[in-house]
């Protein structure tokens, strides 16, 4: 079991909700009708996104970033994305909803949805300790005898929702041992060698994003743009056929 210190009940009670909210957020994803798509085949509302050369989605230009995240889930049958990209415009609907639109379009500018790019006002936490991984984190399944021909199921990022239900895009909701046998279908003919359940996970950095509501008179840094946003991932899943 770990032990976790909390500076204060209103912390403690901060990660909770926001937990609660990325499993709600990634649950109405899931129903949000969204598609899976390599890059390749990304595509966006072209009303509030622009679809680049490596198939990212760039905000447009004087759109609220709420707007443009709330739209993925209100218009879903207009947006497909891998994987990752998924796991990040779950985390940035979660925070809308634990800090309000106000605190979200004065800290998350010029979003940029490419694989693991995300604002650095997240500041995602990766743990590498399973004892550790909790409710809303963001995990990673491996599939190390992926066929070489389909790099997008080297692995699958998911959203623990508890009682042994994951999110995974492309996948859906499942147990652990549904995307494993999901990744196990994509396998190198004859290989013997199983996906698996790794022992990485993220989660944002809730207390300071819970400042972030309560910070709205300070400087806003500059804008980020597609070359300079933020880059990490979990697990390794990027490919561009």
């Amino acid at each position: 079991m770990v032990a976790y210190y909390y500076p204060s009940p209103e912390a403690q009670n901060f990660e909770r909700n926001m937990r609660n909210n990325i499993m709600e957020s990634a649950k109405a994803l899931n129903s949000s009708e969204a598609d899976f798509a390599t890059f390749k085949g990304s595509r966006g509302n072209p009303r509030f996104w622009t679809r680049t050369n490596n198939g990212g989605l760039q905000l447009n230009n004087n759109v609220l970033p709420s707007v443009g995240v709330l739209d993925i889930y209100q218009n879903g049958h207009l947006y497909a994305f891998e994987c990752a990209t998924a796991m990040v415009v779950v985390l940035y609907r979660a925070t809308i909803e634990s800090i309000g639109e106000k605190a979200f379009n004065t800290y998350f500018r010029d979003l940029f949805l490419w694989d693991w790019n995300y604002d650095s006002n997240l500041r995602l936490i990766v743990t590498y300790s399973k004892p550790e991984i909790s409710l809303g984190d963001v995990v990673y399944f491996r599939n190390p005898d992926h066929a070489p021909s389909k790099p997008e199921w080297q692995g699958e990022n998911a959203i623990i929702l508890g009682n042994d239900q994951f999110y995974g895009h492309g996948i859906g909701i499942t147990t652990a041992q549904g995307i494993i046998d999901s990744l196990n279908e994509e396998r190198i003919p004859g290989s013997r060698t199983s996906a698996y359940f790794t022992d990485e996970a993220l989660h944002p950095d809730f207390e300071y994003i819970r400042s972030l509501s309560t910070r709205l008179d300070l400087p806003v840094e500059s804008n980020r743009s597609a070359k300079t946003t933020i880059f990490s991932r979990i697990g390794v899943r990027t490919y561009i056929d």
